[in-house]
This record gives C-alpha cells, sequence and structure tokens, in this order.
C-alpha cells in the first residue's frame, strides 16, 4: 500500500519562505516521480513542481526562480522549498506521485500568505 503525508503547511507574511515535505511509504519511491501540486479555494487542481527518479526538475511558470523541488530517496521525501511567497500562493499542498498506472495522492497541506 502506497501512503503519503505531507507537512509544513504554514500561515506565512508575503516573501516568506516555508518548505514542505511528502514522506511516501513503501519501497517504490526512488523509482517514481513525485509531483506537487496545489489547490486555492474556488480553482482547480494545478501542478506546481515535479522531480523524476532521476532527479530532473520542472516547474510551473508561477513558480520557476522561487520554488525547487527536491528528493532524499534515503529518507522516501520530496520538499518543496518555496521561497519569496505571494498572496497567490495560497492554497491546499498535494503531492503524488503515480505506481502501477494509479495515482495516490496524499491529505495535503495549508498554505496560507497574508499580513
Amino acid at each position: 500500500q502506497v501512503q503519503l503525508v505531507e507537512s509544513g503547511g504554514s500561515s506565512v507574511e508575503p516573501g516568506g519562505s516555508l518548505r514542505l515535505s511528502c514522506a511516501v511509504s513503501g519501497s517504490i519511491f526512488s523509482f517514481v516521480s513525485v509531483g506537487w501540486h496545489r489547490q486555492a479555494a474556488g480553482k482547480q487542481r494545478e501542478l506546481v513542481a515535479v522531480i523524476t527518479s532521476g532527479g530532473t526538475t520542472n516547474y510551473a511558470d508561477s513558480v520557476k526562480g522561487r520554488f525547487t523541488i527536491s528528493r532524499d530517496n534515503t529518507k522516501n521525501t520530496a520538499y518543496l522549498q518555496m521561497n519569496s511567497l505571494k498572496f497567490e500562493d495560497t492554497a491546499v499542498y498535494y503531492c503524488k506521485v503515480r505506481w502501477a498506472y494509479r495515482d495516490y495522492w496524499g491529505q495535503g497541506t495549508q498554505v496560507t500568505v497574508s499580513s
């Protein structure tokens, strides 16, 4: 059974930083890509960043230069370092992996950017 648990969400002022973590259970982590997605209130869920099993990364234009995705295969954990946060980054952040033709999601962690 694959389970994902996100953590690290919080309230932060504009310009601040947060680091989100996504812990993945099971022995699949080193073989899968991990994506961070977010969903703001009243909006569709969108892909923020993805990191492949080989470490290749890709970002949404809205977060390029501010967010960094990384992974630690020894800890079965992926991270999303978020810097220079903006009001529009407020959302629930989810991580996702795809394994055996099925998507697995975490429960989400709330990020609120407010002054």
